[in-house]
C-alpha cells in the first residue's frame, strides 16, 4: 500500500547506530551483523579508494622515513657522514615524488595519455644511455645508474610507469577498434615491446626489475582477459628465460639456495639471509623500539634499503610488521576498486598494471626479508631508502589518485566535501560579507 515502508528482507538486519542503547543491548551476532554492515557500507562510497590511497600511502611513508633514520644512522656514522645524512637525502626525494604525485592526481585522464609516449620515449632513450659504456654509472655491480651531477636518477624504476602508462594506452586503443579478440593483436606490440624494456634493463644487471617487468605484463593479460591458454603460453615462456638466466649468473643461483636457510653453511653464503632472520626473531610481539635495534650495527647489510623490513620487524616487532602489510593492503585493495569499478578502458588497464607493480615489488622485497624468496635486491615501494624508487612509486601513486577521482561519482562527492568544509564555513563566518562561490554579487551596503 502506498504510505508504507517496504518489508525488509530476512537477511537485513534493521540498522542500528553503534552509540546507541539498542545497539549495547543487542546479541554478539547481531552486533557482528551491523558491523559488517557498516563497513560494507563504507567501503562502497564512492570516495573509499581515494581516501584509502591517501591515507595508506601518507602513513607508509611517515613510518619508512623513520625507519630509514633508525636502521641508517649508524652507516652514515661509520662512513664519517652526519647521522641524518640517509634520511635527509630520502626526505628531498620524498618532497620531489610528492610534487609529482600532486601533478599527475590533478592531471585530467585525457591530458595523462597525451603524456604516454613522450614519457615511453624518454625512459627508453635514458635506459639506453645507461647501457652504453662511460654514461652509465656501475653502483653495487649493476650498472643501471645515470650522474646528473646533484642526482643519480636510475631510469630503470621509471620504466615501470612508462610500461604501465604505455600498454594501456595501447590496449585501451584496440579495445575501441575490436581488435582484442585476435591473439596476435592482443600480444603485439605489447610483448615486443615489453622485452625491449627487459633487454635494456638486463644490459645494466638489474634481474629485480625485470622480474617486475614480468609481473606486469601477466597483470595486464589477466586484466584484458586473455585466454587461458595463451597465458600458460607466456608464463611458460617466462619461466624459461628467467632460468636461464639465473643458471648462468652464478651469484644468482646462489640467492637461490638461501630460500628457507635458517643456520649457516660453510658451502652457501647466506650471511645476509640469516641475520635477516635474526632480525625478525629478536623483535618478539613488540619489538625493542625505535632506534635500539642491534643487527644494524654491522650484522644485517642493506638495513635501510633492501633490508628494512628486517629491521622494522627487530624495532617494531610483530605487530610493526603486520601494520605495513596492513597498509599495502589496503593500497592493494584500493587499486583493485580504482581499476574495476571504471568504464574507461585505458584508467581499468593503467590502474591494474600500477597496482600490480607496487603489489608484486612489495611481494618480492618482503618475501626476500623473510627468506621465502630469493634476494632480488628491489626496495620496498614508499618506504625504503631510494631517491628513483620514492619518486617513481609516488608518481604511481599520484595516477592511481587521478583514476580515483576521475568517476562522476567521486567527483560529485569531492564537490560536495570541498563545499561543505569546515574551512568555508569558517571563512564565511569570518567574512561575512563574502561568498566562496564564483559570480556571486556581495551584499549591497545599507546607507544610513
Amino acid at each position: 500500500m502506498a504510505g508504507q515502508a517496504p518489508e525488509r528482507g530476512p537477511w537485513q538486519a534493521p540498522v542500528i547506530s553503534a552509540s546507541s542503547a539498542t545497539f549495547k543491548a543487542a546479541d554478539p551476532v547481531t552486533r557482528l551483523r551491523q558491523f559488517r554492515g557498516r563497513v560494507a557500507y563504507l567501503l562502497s562510497r564512492p570516495l573509499t579508494p581515494y581516501l584509502l590511497i591517501v591515507g595508506s600511502a601518507l602513513l607508509l611513508l611517515v613510518l619508512g622515513l623513520s625507519m630509514v633514520f633508525s636502521s641508517s644512522q649508524i652507516l652514515a656514522v661509520r662512513w664519517g657522514l652526519p647521522a641524518t645524512f640517509f634520511v635527509g637525502k630520502q626526505f628531498i626525494a620524498v618532497l620531489m615524488g610528492l610534487v609529482g604525485l600532486v601533478l599527475f592526481a590533478l592531471m585530467p585522464v585525457k591530458l595523462l595519455r597525451m603524456l604516454v609516449y613522450p614519457v615511453v620515449l624518454g625512459v627508453t632513450a635514458a635506459l639506453v644511455l645507461v647501457a652504453i659504456p662511460g654514461i652509465g654509472k656501475e653502483v653495487g655491480g649493476n650498472r643501471n645508474w645515470l650522474d646528473l651531477g646533484l642526482l643519480q636518477l636510475q631510469p630503470s624504476e621509471f620504466a615501470k610507469l612508462a610500461l604501465a602508462l604505455w600498454a594501456a594506452d595501447l590496449l585501451a586503443r584496440k579495445q575501441r577498434t575490436h581488435m582484442l579478440d585476435q591473439w596476435k593483436h592482443l600480444l603485439v606490440p605489447l610483448v615486443p615491446g615489453t622485452l625491449l624494456l627487459m633487454l635494456l634493463i638486463m644490459l645494466g644487471g638489474d634481474m629485480g626489475t625485470t622480474m617486475i617487468l614480468i609481473a606486469m605484463l601477466f597483470g595486464l593479460l589477466w586484466t584484458v582477459g586473455a585466454p587461458l591458454r595463451l597465458f600458460a603460453a607466456v608464463l611458460g615462456i617466462a619461466v624459461v628465460a628467467c632460468t636461464a638466466l639465473v643458471i648462468t649468473v652464478p651469484h644468482r643461483m646462489d640467492r637461490l639456495a638461501c630460500i628457507g636457510v635458517t643456520k649457516p653453511d660453510p658451502n652457501v653464503n647466506c650471511f645476509q639471509a640469516l641475520h635477516g632472520l635474526y632480525a625478525f626473531a629478536a623483535g618478539g610481539p613488540f619489538g625493542s623500539g625505535i632506534g635500539a635495534g642491534v643487527e644494524k650495527w654491522g650484522q644485517l647489510p642493506e638495513a635501510h634499503t633492501d633490508f628494512i623490513f628486517a629491521a622494522t620487524g627487530e624495532e617494531l616487532g610483530l605487530v610493526g610488521t603486520l601494520s605495513v602489510l596492513g597498509l599495502f593492503a589496503a593500497l592493494g585493495y584500493a587499486g583493485i576498486r580504482v581499476a574495476s569499478g571504471t568504464k574507461d578502458p585505458f584508467v581499468r588497464y593503467a590502474a591494474g598494471a600500477v597496482t600490480t607493480w607496487i603489489m608484486a615489488q612489495a611481494m618480492v622485497n618482503l618475501g626476500s626479508a623473510l627468506g621465502l624468496l630469493p634476494i632480488a635486491g628491489v626496495p620496498l615501494p614508499l618506504f625504503s631508502y631510494g631517491g628513483s624508487a620514492m619518486l617513481s612509486a609516488l608518481c604511481a601513486v599520484g595516477v592511481l589518485l587521478c583514476f580515483a577521482r576521475s568517476s562522476p561519482e567521486a567527483r560529485a562527492a569531492l564537490a560536495a566535501r570541498s563545499k561543505n568544509s569546515r574551512f568555508r564555513s569558517v571563512l564565511n563566518r569570518v567574512l561575512p560579507g563574502r561568498t566562496t562561490g564564483r559570480g556571486a554579487a556581495r551584499p549591497k551596503r545599507r546607507e544610513r
